[in-house]
């Protein structure tokens, strides 16, 4: 359906209503989930959700209503036509440029910012949208009888959008590793759609014909929506992560579990010094203070003094 809705809609119409799959998302784990909540604790909970989707709502529909209507029939020579063109040569310069900027701090300095990685992934994403928008195109035209298939223009873009589209996920998956998967949602949906209608705008002339009032509500609608939907995944019951403490109340046999309501092996710092847990530098000089041991008077007084020689003497 997202495939298919690229042939008959403009691209930078289509981008920004993914923000949809987001409250779809929200509404089902809502619906779905497993903890039962009280009435003033679920609204606790939930109100930056319930305020993102309806902030997302009103931003959707500001941009269908002064969106792009007009779209052009793509075929293989109007594509050639695009690509060719310079103000789409000279923002393909510029997207590579930053492309290979963005890499090289990722990967020879290990910038392994958030922001960078979904950099990487809205410039790849964007030729993937201008590439799918295109071999979409060409299918529905080729449906209704003008064969495109055998201009090279369709595999070109086929190869493109395949290529961009593992790379992102390449990047969506090392970005998953390091960061929170409802963070990296919000950020990836804000930073692919600006990238994406820019690329739009540039490569299919989107807002050619556009007035300037349509052209400001639209920036109007997309904000919205980006707060909205930055708002809806805010509030996502982030994973716990794994804690290797050991557990002393388990049997000798072995350990029943590392995640048990036992005494840890690192306890917090109380009253008195335990094992694995130092307060502060400050306290380890009355940590180590060598200990004395009592001596009573009784002993004292028992012992037996030493002898002592006189070498001196000659027997």
């Amino acid at each position: 359906m997202v495939f298919s809705s690229y042939a008959f809609a403009p691209l930078s119409l289509v981008v920004p209503l993914s923000a949809i799959s987001l409250i779809a998302s929200s509404i089902i784990g809502i619906i779905f989930i497993k903890e039962k909540w009280k009435p003033k604790e679920f609204f606790r909970r939930y109100i930056l959700s319930f305020i993102g989707c309806g902030l997302t709502i009103i931003g959707t529909y500001l941009l269908i209503t002064f969106g792009p209507i007009s779209h052009e029939k793509l075929t293989g020579e109007n594509i050639v036509r695009h690509l060719v063109s310079w103000p789409f040569l000279l923002y393909m310069l510029l997207e590579i440029l930053a492309f290979c900027f963005l890499l090289y701090f990722y990967k020879q300095k290990n910038a392994n910012f958030l922001i960078v990685i979904l950099m990487l992934v809205a410039l790849l994403g964007s030729t993937t949208v201008v590439s799918i928008k295109a071999v979409a195109c060409m299918i529905i035209i080729s449906i209704q009888g003008s064969i495109q298939f055998e201009n090279p223009i369709f595999y070109i873009m086929f190869v493109c959008m395949v290529a961009t589209a593992v790379a992102q996920a390449s990047f969506l998956n090392q970005a998953s590793q390091l960061y929170d998967s409802a963070l990296i949602a919000s950020v990836n949906y804000i930073l692919s759609t600006t990238v994406a209608i820019s690329a739009g705008a540039i490569f299919y002339l989107d807002f050619q014909e556009e007035e300037v009032l349509h052209l400001c509500m639209f920036a109007l609608g997309c904000l919205i929506a980006f707060l909205g939907s930055f708002l809806v995944t805010r509030n996502r019951k982030k994973k716990k992560t794994f804690e290797p403490y050991v557990t002393m109340n388990s049997p000798p046999v072995g350990l029943q579990s590392m995640h048990d309501n036992g005494i840890n092996v690192q306890p917090d710092f109380g009253s008195s010094f335990s094992y694995g847990a130092l307060q502060n530098n400050d306290s380890l000089s009355e940590i180590y203070t060598p200990a004395t041991l009592p001596v009573s008077s009784e002993e004292a007084t028992s012992t037996v003094p030493y002898k002592v020689l006189d070498h001196n003497k000659t027997e």
